[in-house]
């Protein structure tokens, strides 16, 4: 079942109330769009994507349970949450 998507009183609230939701239960409410990426930008990421390299990790079961249902609620792969909780942590410890 979808629902609707309230209306909102600031930029604040609505950030607010995605961080709590799943866009795919509001699915009905949005309406496909083209867009085009500067050559650019579509070359950048490209190149991105080429110099990461795949590693191999251990997790518990349970573990990648929790990422998964983490990323969805925030509506990312799960693999970019892990992704992103590196870099946060490589970051903190920088010096």
């Amino acid at each position: 079942m979808t629902k609707k998507i309230p209306k909102f009183n600031t930029e604040e609230e609505e950030a607010h109330f995605w961080d709590e939701h799943d866009s795919t239960e509001f699915i009905k409410d949005f309406e496909p769009v083209e867009i085009e990426i500067a050559s650019e930008l579509k070359d950048e990421i490209v190149n991105k994507r080429e110099l990461k390299k795949p590693v191999t990790l251990r997790l518990e079961p349970s573990q990648i349970e929790a990422v998964k249902t983490i990323a969805n609620k925030k509506g990312l792969p799960y693999q970019t949450l892990i992704r992103m909780w590196i870099v946060e942590g490589i970051n903190k410890f920088r010096i």
